[in-house]
């Protein structure tokens, strides 16, 4: 969908309900004539009360009533403007406004009852009998006909000047046809307004001029006017969907510079910076971007500054000026050794241990964490697990992880030494160390170990093909989240920091690039990875540079 298609519903959108408004109560609904069967009842519907004798021994013209039977009628001024004589599509010479048809059923009398305002009866001065004219000059009122050919009784009421707000109601007693010995019901009255020349119209008639509307099909609003509220609704829900599902719904980057940018550091934070360079990738298509993203430049976050500083170097920038085309990110401070380099707080990710399902261990406590990372538990039976060697499987000294697991988790204690270079000589049936270069690796050996412990960035471990075979241990009972970090003090977490080499330009795709991870929809990503924002963060001690 285009920008201007958006545009156009959203015209659309505003448009209609502001149409429905001013037809509804600016047009139509400021002279609104409605109409309401309160009661059609037969007397034999009423053989249980105590009147039942009475009604269904009513007579009229000296003949009992065949078939009783009772309407209300509530005749009401439904909009917001009095209505007067000249309002009722009728030729003006005839005082009736308003024709009721019974279907199957003869008029035995119609009387005039609840006028809101007294000033109503003056328009019901008598009851007009068959063939009367009252344009001759009887007195205008009810008139009631019975029409034996059609088999139809019909009463026609005056033009009643009605105020806003007011109504009348007229009381129709009925029977059904002598040679009628039917039970079928009785169809429903049809109400209708009167025309020219004597023609009588459905209720709704012309524009601007008076209609009788059946209120009770519709109390909120009239036909046209839901129409109007439906396409409203359509137009809110194709938008909602384009925006939902045909389109990304966050907004494009503020500024997408030209040039290539080099990506370095920390493995575990990977996954999250990747998605958000493929993303302003895409964003910014047409820009003449580009971020190299095939070849393995995430290397652990010592090789990360170590790289940066080395492209800085090369560069040769001046003292006082920026590299910005390169950036580096770092699980925690980087090592002193880099004066040129400047970190930022990017977010804060959540680390976890991992063990083979084998071990049988869930949790573990803080001590016991200490002791197996420093040798002193060889089999997880020690720790009430399974009868199951243990096997450490550490990263290289030069990962981030493996130096946040030492600072928060082992109180600055590194592991010991491996025991072997390769986990794949690892004894199954004896405890043993041994390293590995990256997460992916560390995750992999941990799930096809039998007894083997790691570590990795929390959030890339449900997702990953070795997950199946590893369990996440919750620390003291602490979860691996990002409110685990917030609200219980879970300890296994890290700030990531961004490394530039010196402040990049203003104008550089590095620039750009943090703008757009750190303050637009890269933000969103970072979050669906399970990151937290350090600007979001209670306490953002650890996400400020000391």
């Amino acid at each position: 969908m285009s920008e201007r298609a958006e545009q156009w519903i959203a015209i659309l959108s505003l448009t209609f309900p502001v149409a429905a408004f001013l037809w509804e109560f600016a047009i139509v609904g400021r002279k609104r004539l409605g109409y309401r069967v309160q009661m059609d009842t037969l007397a034999a519907d009423a053989a249980d009360k105590p009147y039942a004798d009475v009604l269904g021994d009513m007579r009229h013209d000296g003949h009992q009533l065949k078939d009783p039977s009772f309407v209300l009628l509530r005749i009401e001024n439904a909009g917001s403007a009095k209505i007067v004589s000249e309002d009722y599509l009728a030729d003006p010479a005839d005082p009736y406004g308003i024709k009721v048809t019974f279907r199957n059923r003869r008029v035995a009398a119609v009387v005039l009852t609840d006028p809101s305002q007294d000033e109503l009866r003056d328009f019901f001065f008598e009851e007009v009998t068959e063939g009367a004219d009252v344009r001759t000059g009887a007195k205008p009122g009810f008139r009631r006909t019975n029409n034996e050919s059609e088999r139809t009784g019909i009463i026609r009421l005056p033009k009643v000047t009605l105020p806003r707000g007011s109504e009348y109601k007229v009381l129709v007693v009925l029977e059904r046809w002598p040679d009628d010995n039917g039970t079928d019901p009785f169809p429903d009255p049809v109400v209708r307004g009167a025309g020219g020349h004597g023609r009588w119209y459905d209720p709704v008639v012309r524009f601007f001029r008076l209609k009788a509307t059946r209120t009770e099909s519709h109390v909120f609003a009239s036909r046209p006017a839901w129409w109007a509220i439906w396409i409203l609704i359509a137009a809110v829900v194709v938008q909602a969907s384009y925006t939902l599902f045909l389109r990304d719904d966050r907004r494009p980057p503020l500024d997408c510079v030209g040039g290539t940018l080099y990506l370095h550091g920390s493995t575990a934070f990977a996954p999250a910076v990747r998605a958000a360079a493929e993303d302003y990738l895409t964003r910014c298509e047409g820009a003449g971007v580009a971020i190299p993203l095939e070849s393995d430049t995430f290397k652990g976050s010592t090789d990360g500054v170590t790289d940066l500083d080395k492209a800085g170097q090369d560069g040769d920038v001046p003292v006082g000026e920026g590299l910005g085309d390169h950036l580096a990110f770092t699980d925690g401070l980087a090592s002193d050794g880099h004066p040129r380099l400047i970190p930022r707080p990017v977010a804060f990710s959540v680390f976890t241990l991992v063990v083979n399902k084998d071990a049988g261990v869930e949790n573990l406590e803080l001590d016991q964490i200490r002791r197996v990372f420093a040798g002193q538990v060889q089999n997880w039976s020690e720790l009430g697990g399974n009868d199951v060697p243990v096997h450490l499987i550490n990263r290289d000294p030069g990962s981030g992880t493996r130096s946040t697991l030492v600072t928060k988790v082992l109180k600055g204690k590194e592991p010991p030494q491996f025991t072997v270079t390769d986990c794949a000589a690892l004894n199954p049936k004896r405890y043993g160390r041994c390293e590995v270069t990256s997460t992916d690796t560390m995750l992999n050996t941990t799930a096809a170990v039998p007894g083997a412990i790691g570590y990795s960035e929390a959030a890339g471990v449900d997702g990953h093909k070795a997950a199946a075979g590893i369990v996440k241990l919750t620390i003291d009972g602490r979860k691996p989240t990002a409110d685990g970090v917030e609200d219980t003090n879970y300890p296994y977490w890290q700030t990531e920091f961004a490394y530039t080499y010196g402040e990049p330009p203003a104008g550089s795709v590095a620039a750009a690039f943090l703008n757009f991870l750190t303050q637009q929809s890269g933000r969103d990503i970072l979050h669906e990875h399970g990151h937290g924002l350090c600007s979001e963060a209670h306490n953002s001690g650890e996400c400020r540079p000391v």
